[in-house]
Order: structure tokens, then C-alpha cells, then sequence
């Protein structure tokens, strides 16, 4: 049976406590530098140096995946960049990152400024120690979107076409008869019944009551459900551990219970523990 759990302070200090290779999962959006005026003050690099610290311990503590949702902020016509540099301080210090998934979400109407465009994604840092203990990367998946195709095909080095060996996607059908009467065997696509979801993860319309709960709009920053259903069911065992170190308004621990895993939620603000036990009632 699957059981929640929370504890307020400070999650460095909390995440410390904690062992190593205990948790299947993380998933959580820190603070956005000095997005919000109850987030600090902390921006550019000073903000990536507090998130290196907490992403360390949680990958730590994590025997599969951790996934932070972050973004950066623009200035002055200048985007600070701090998904990317704390990606580049986490690629330096050894920590296996994997190809980053996009949270694909709606900007807000007229933003981007006079001369830029709106802001439509969210990059979503995802680190392995290596290969998953457990995943199942098709639990979000979809039927194909395209049919059979042609010769499977590639190119080497020097830019010149070669026909590749046909992996098990790849089937054989009849083209034709020759002149000697025998019938010419073509490699054709294969589509899976059910296709990887691919990294740009669309949950949809958001906001205005779209986030999967009412009290999720009571905490300033909220993300959809929807997200966190994704990466649970792709990268948390049925009997695994969800930990989010930036509780908020529970949305991570709403959504793991509701899918059977137990989870830890790590909050420092009363306020947002109150919000998170009446949203869990508990």
C-alpha cells in the first residue's frame, strides 16, 4: 500500500538525511531565481550554485531518475541562461544527464516582449546514473502516427547513402516479379503499436482551473498534473518512491498516490504545507 509523507524544512538539510539509492524518482520545480518574492533574491550564477547543491543531493538520493522543471528569466533583453549553466556544472562535476525533455505549455498572452517571442516550453534536466533501474517509456505512448515507409536507409561519414541492416521494425514485402520469374523481396517500416511519446511533452491547455485540482492555484507557481502523471508512470516502478523536494501545493505527491506509488513531499513554508494536507486530506 502506498504511503505519503511529509516533512517540513529546508530541503538541503532534509535531503541529507536521507540515503542514498532510496528514492525511484524525483521530480520538482525549484524556485525560478527571483521569479517570485517569496523564492529569494538569489539570480544568474548564484541561483545555479544553490540549485547545484540540492540537484547533487538528489540524485543522490535517487536510484533512477531526476527531473527538475526549470526556466530561466530575461532582463533587459537578456535571457540569463541558468537551465543551460547548471546543465554545464552538472556535465563537469560527472553527473550523467540524459537528452532534456520540453514541457511544452501556453506563455502568457502578449509576453516576449517588443521584439521577442513568447516563451512556450520549459526545460525539464533529467539525470541517470546510467541505464534505468526501471522505466516503461511507452506508458505515455501513442498509436503511430504513420504509416509504412520506404527502404531503410542512412548515410556514413562522407555523406554517401547505404542501405543499413532492417532492425525488428522493419519488414519484407513482395515488389514485384523479376525476369527470371522471381519475386523481388523490399524492406518496408513496420509501425509499433504503440510509439515512444517523444521529449516535448504537451499537457495541454493550462490554468484557469486546468492544472487537474482547484487548490493547485493557491501556490503561486502550480504545474499540471498531467506532467507529473508522465514521468511517474514512465520512470517509477508500481511499487516505487516519488520524492519532490520543492513540495508547493502537493501536486507530485497528489498525482503519485493517485497512480499507487508512495511519496515523499519536502516543503519549508507552513503555508504550503497546509495547502498541500488539505489537498491531500490528510
Amino acid at each position: 500500500m502506498s504511503e505519503t509523507k511529509i516533512i517540513q524544512g529546508d530541503c538541503l538539510d532534509v535531503l541529507r538525511r536521507i540515503p542514498s539509492d532510496s528514492v525511484d524518482l524525483v521530480f520538482t520545480s525549484p524556485p525560478y531565481e527571483d521569479a517570485r518574492a517569496n523564492c529569494g533574491t538569489l539570480k544568474g550564477q548564484a541561483w545555479v550554485d544553490w540549485a547545484f547543491s540540492i540537484f547533487m543531493e538528489c540524485h543522490r538520493v535517487s536510484r533512477g531518475l531526476t527531473a527538475w522543471v526549470v526556466a530561466g528569466r530575461t532582463r533587459d533583453f537578456r535571457w540569463s541562461g541558468t537551465p543551460v549553466l547548471l546543465q554545464a556544472d552538472l556535465i563537469r562535476a560527472g553527473v550523467g544527464l540524459r537528452n532534456p525533455p520540453l514541457f511544452k505549455r501556453f506563455g502568457i498572452q502578449g509576453s516576449g516582449g517588443p521584439d521577442w517571442f513568447r516563451s512556450d516550453y520549459e526545460t525539464i534536466i533529467c539525470a541517470t546514473h546510467k541505464r534505468l533501474p526501471w522505466s516503461d517509456n511507452l506508458a505515455m505512448g501513442h498509436p503511430p502516427k504513420f504509416g509504412p515507409g520506404g527502404d531503410n536507409s542512412n548515410r556514413n561519414q562522407q555523406g554517401e547513402r547505404i542501405k543499413k541492416t532492417a532492425p525488428s521494425s522493419w519488414g519484407m514485402r513482395n515488389a514485384g516479379t523479376g525476369k527470371n520469374g522471381v519475386i523481388k523481396k523490399r524492406r518496408f517500416y513496420k509501425p509499433p503499436a504503440i510509439a515512444n511519446p517523444g521529449n516535448v511533452i504537451d499537457c495541454g491547455a493550462m490554468g484557469g482551473g486546468r492544472m487537474g485540482h482547484p487548490l493547485a492555484h493557491e501556490h503561486p507557481a502550480p504545474f499540471p498534473e498531467k506532467l507529473v502523471e508522465f514521468f511517474v508512470k514512465s520512470c517509477c516502478p508500481p511499487d516505487g518512491v516519488v520524492l519532490d523536494p520543492f513540495m508547493g501545493s502537493g501536486t507530485t505527491l497528489a498525482v503519485s498516490r493517485r497512480l499507487g506509488r508512495s511519496s515523499i513531499g519536502i516543503e519549508l513554508n507552513a503555508e504550503y504545507i497546509e495547502l498541500a494536507k488539505r489537498r491531500l486530506a490528510i
